[in-house]
C-alpha cells in the first residue's frame, strides 16, 4: 500500500520535469525594453510568416516573407513591393535570387538571408502587420494589437516549455 504514493509521487516528479524542458518552438514577439511583453505563436520548421508595412519614403505596401528552418534562426526569403526604396534588398546584393514583375508589384525570391533576430519599431504610419502563413484568407493582425507605436520589438525564434506554452495559450 505504500508503494502507491511514492510511484503516485515519482511519476508527478517526473511529469514536472519532462513539462518545465523547452521544447516547443515559438515565434517570440517581444518589446525591447519591456521583455516581460511578449507574445508567441507556435512554429514548425518550414512555418511561414509575413510581415507587412507601408515603406516610409514611397509610401507603397512591402511584405516580407520569412521562413523558419529550424534552430534559432529565420530567413528572410521573399520580399514583394511597388516601388524601389531604402531598405529594399537589391538583386546583385543576393546571389541566387530571382526578381520579378506581376501586374501590380515587384517580388524578389530566394533572397536566402538569415539572422536570430529581427528588430523594428512599431509604426502607425508603417501600419506594421504579421500573418502567420501564407493563405490569403489568414488575417494580418496589427502590431498594435501586442505593443503600442514606437514600441521596438524583438522577432526571434525561442523555445519554451510546455507549461508556459499551456499558460499562455489559456
Amino acid at each position: 500500500m505504500k508503494k502507491l504514493p511514492v510511484i503516485l509521487t515519482s511519476c508527478l516528479i517526473l511529469l514536472f520535469i519532462v513539462s518545465s524542458f523547452p521544447c516547443i518552438s515559438v515565434l517570440s514577439l517581444c518589446g525591447r525594453k519591456n521583455p516581460a511583453k511578449e507574445y508567441f505563436h507556435r512554429i514548425k520548421r518550414g512555418d511561414c510568416f509575413v510581415i507587412s508595412y507601408t515603406h516610409s519614403v514611397n509610401k507603397g505596401r512591402v511584405h516580407d516573407i520569412y521562413q523558419y528552418t529550424g534552430g534559432k534562426k529565420l530567413l528572410l526569403d521573399e520580399t514583394e513591393f511597388v516601388s524601389y526604396g531604402a531598405g529594399i534588398p537589391e538583386l546583385e546584393e543576393n546571389e541566387g535570387a530571382v526578381f520579378y514583375q506581376t501586374s501590380d508589384s515587384y517580388v524578389l525570391k530566394n533572397l536566402k538571408r538569415e539572422m536570430e533576430s529581427l528588430v523594428m519599431a512599431v509604426g502607425l504610419i508603417a501600419n506594421h502587420t504579421i500573418k502567420f502563413g501564407l493563405s490569403d484568407d489568414l488575417e494580418e493582425i496589427p502590431f498594435t494589437k501586442f505593443f503600442e507605436a514606437q514600441t521596438s520589438v524583438v522577432i526571434s525564434i525561442k523555445k519554451v516549455n510546455l507549461i508556459e506554452y499551456l499558460i499562455y495559450k489559456i
